[in-house]
């Protein structure tokens, strides 16, 4: 039974010293990993692969800096591959790093090349949404460059060659033998008709003397009836502004004769109400004086009793 018990003992001192030893390196290789290397995440939409494998350098200005850890296909549907790079802990990588393929031409052997950008930039540490590491955006590298133009000078080759076989088609060929037939046959008729042309030359050149001769004359009677209109309109400005002064002299006249009308008008009736007064008075008189001589006796002997008034007495 002490048997048993002593090697029960020694076997989980063992077992215990092989799990300690386990978790101590498993940690030394986690800490290493964490302080050795940091992570980038590369998608390649539009380059090659080839010849690029797990291990493969990476370099930054053609030093190496860091391995490729791992690729896989995204899963979205642009077919891009992720890589997944590990880059040395003091190799600062900025924002706006790119990366591409570079290849060599005699081996095939690929490795991932970063171009870091401007130094000026913040350093690439912030990881977008649904990413386990930063990214490093896509590049092109300078034989891609090169290729691209070659396609597309291929391209605007054929295009120009195209073009060419379009312009010297059977049916075109036909319309220029026709049209340089045309000009030989014109530059004959040209050639006999030469005396006549040198003809209508010198005609044309003394109409367009004449024409000039013409122009001048024409400038110079615009010219005159210039001046004439000027004088015109200078004389035409002087009769407005006398007849303007004589308006308002007449205007100011009426107004005076309707200022005197209207006095005599109102000294008119003032003088009329006198008279008018003057003769109801003179009427009242005479009136008086009529009834009076109407009866004779009263004037004579006084008036009788029944003609006197209130408060009168004969005398």
């Amino acid at each position: 039974m002490e048997t048993e018990g002593r090697y029960t003992l020694v076997g989980t001192v063992v077992l215990a010293v092989v799990a300690l030893m386990t978790l101590a390196i498993v940690w030394l290789v986690g800490a290493a990993d964490r302080i050795a290397y940091q992570t980038y995440t590369i998608y390649f939409k539009q380059q090659s692969l080839d010849g690029l494998a797990v291990g493969s350098p990476v370099k930054m200005r053609g030093i190496k800096v860091g391995v490729v850890d791992a690729y896989r296909f995204s899963r979205g549907g642009d077919e891009a591959v992720n890589v997944t790079a590990r880059i040395d802990e003091g190799v600062p990588v900025h924002d706006g790093a790119v990366a591409y393929i570079k290849r060599n031409l005699v081996t095939g052997i690929a490795a991932v090349e970063i171009d870091n950008g401007p130094s000026d930039r913040p350093l690439l540490e912030s990881t977008a949404p649904g990413e386990r590491y930063p990214v490093i955006g896509e590049g092109s590298s300078d034989i891609d460059k090169v290729a691209t133009a070659v396609s597309r000078l291929a391209v605007n080759g054929a295009q120009v060659l195209e073009k060419m076989n379009t312009l010297l088609s059977e049916q075109n060929q036909r319309a220029i033998s026709q049209t340089l037939a045309h000009l030989n046959d014109l530059s004959g008729h040209l050639a006999a008709n030469k005396s006549s042309l040198d003809a209508a030359v010198q005609g044309i050149r003394d109409a367009s003397d004449e024409f000039r001769f013409a122009g001048a004359s024409i400038s110079q009677a615009a010219t005159r009836a210039e001046g004439s209109i000027v004088g015109v309109g200078n004389n035409a400005n002087a009769a407005l502004k006398e007849a303007t002064a004589a308006l308002a002299k007449l205007q100011q006249d009426a107004t005076d004769i309707s200022n005197r009308i209207q006095q005599l008008t109102d000294a008119g009736t003032l003088e009329i109400t006198n008279v008018s007064r003057d003769v109801r008075t003179s009427a009242d008189v005479l009136t008086t004086a009529g009834q009076r001589l109407s009866n004779p006796r009263a004037i004579l002997f006084g008036p009788v009793k029944q003609q006197l008034g209130p408060g009168e007495k004969l005398p």
